[in-house]
């Protein structure tokens, strides 16, 4: 079982990330799902009746504003990175928090490193899947880097010279 980091703690992985490719065939009724975009917009009207949990995850292309109307459904966002040097969801989980006032998880998914971490909880990440080949534990002191930031943030809407 992969674990995670969710609010600053190495958990266990409750959630069943499907495939990009995956369909409605042989999806069991009780489980947590996070599912593909493509899955949620052709499929909506039946994943909304199932008894498990319900999430979505996008790839780097896929646009926030393509499931606004739908947040309420959703307990988990995955934001899909599939590089390293691919930071567009940084936006959208911004986004996410700031223009759309989502209150649920907003998880990091795919090519997710330590170096990483810190920046993507001030843009309002709560849970991220760092890599396979990655230590969940030595992951998450990166979100502890930096013990003071001047920008402003999801996590501190203030900048440094007004929280003196």
């Amino acid at each position: 079982m992969q674990s995670i980091i969710k609010n600053g703690e190495v958990i266990d992985e409750r959630w069943h990330l499907l495939p990009a490719d995956a369909s409605l065939d042989g999806i069991p009724n009780s489980d947590d799902l996070i599912v593909p975009l493509a899955l949620w917009l052709e499929s909506s009207h039946a994943l909304k009746v199932r008894d498990g949990g319900l999430g979505v995850w996008l790839q780097s292309h896929e646009q926030i504003e393509d499931i606004v109307d739908d947040l309420k459904h959703f307990q988990v966002i995955a934001l899909d990175f599939p590089a390293f040097t691919d930071g567009r969801h940084f936006s959208s989980a911004r986004l996410l928090r700031e223009r759309y006032g989502y209150q649920g998880e907003i998880r990091a998914i795919g090519d997710v490193l330590r170096d990483q971490l810190f920046f993507m909880h001030r843009c309002g990440f709560d849970a991220f899947a760092v890599r396979a080949d990655r230590d969940p534990y030595d992951a998450l002191k990166g979100l502890s880097d930096f013990s003071v930031t001047y920008q402003t943030s999801v996590e501190q809407p203030l900048p440094l010279f007004r929280r003196r």
